[in-house]
């Protein structure tokens, strides 16, 4: 009896958590110091935040948003950063080849909150949307630092000029 109910739990569970993970999204841990203070902002301490991979699939994005994606430097690798500027904002870098760049059409500008600790666009340039996996959305662990993650944007970070469409969508 027992190994009936394990084997309907594990027919419907294994399913709908495949679905989730896949569709809605999961938790991941947060190494390295590039987007201190909001995340790992003690050294012997990592955070683990909810990455939300829906809407993802459209390239749904926003300036200040914190996402994860794809490293254009090692595919096997993800990392996380701070979007500064979307396609056609002009910003400023800091030592990327070209001190100002203009964000191709199907790109983002993404740097670490950490400025010069951080491996980001000032390294490898404008990165595709394409290779955006989600956006965290909370702080999860530790529990005193549960909190939803703002969109916010330094200051010091702002495009030079904001592109003149209001649509965020690359399809």
């Amino acid at each position: 009896m027992a190994f009936r109910f394990f084997g309907k739990s594990l027919l419907y569970g294994l399913p709908l958590g495949i679905t989730f993970l896949d569709c809605v999204g999961y938790v991941a841990r947060v190494d390295g110091i590039s987007m201190q203070p909001a995340l790992n902002p003690m050294p012997d301490e990592r955070d683990y935040v909810f990455l939300l991979r829906w809407g993802t699939h459209n390239s749904v994005v926003e300036r200040g948003d914190i996402i994860s994606l794809i490293s254009p430097k090692d595919p096997t690798q993800k990392i996380i950063k701070r979007v500064v500027g979307l396609q056609g904002d002009v910003v400023s870098t800091l030592g990327y080849k070209h001190e100002i760049v203009r964000v191709p059409d199907g790109h983002c500008w993404v740097e670490g909150d950490h400025t010069g600790h951080s491996l980001d666009s000032n390294s490898f340039g404008p990165v595709a949307l394409g290779l955006m996996s989600a956006r965290a959305v909370a702080i999860v662990w530790p529990p005193e630092r549960w909190r939803l993650l703002k969109n916010e944007l330094p200051g010091r970070r702002r495009p030079i000029q904001a592109a003149k469409t209001s649509s965020n969508y690359y399809n």
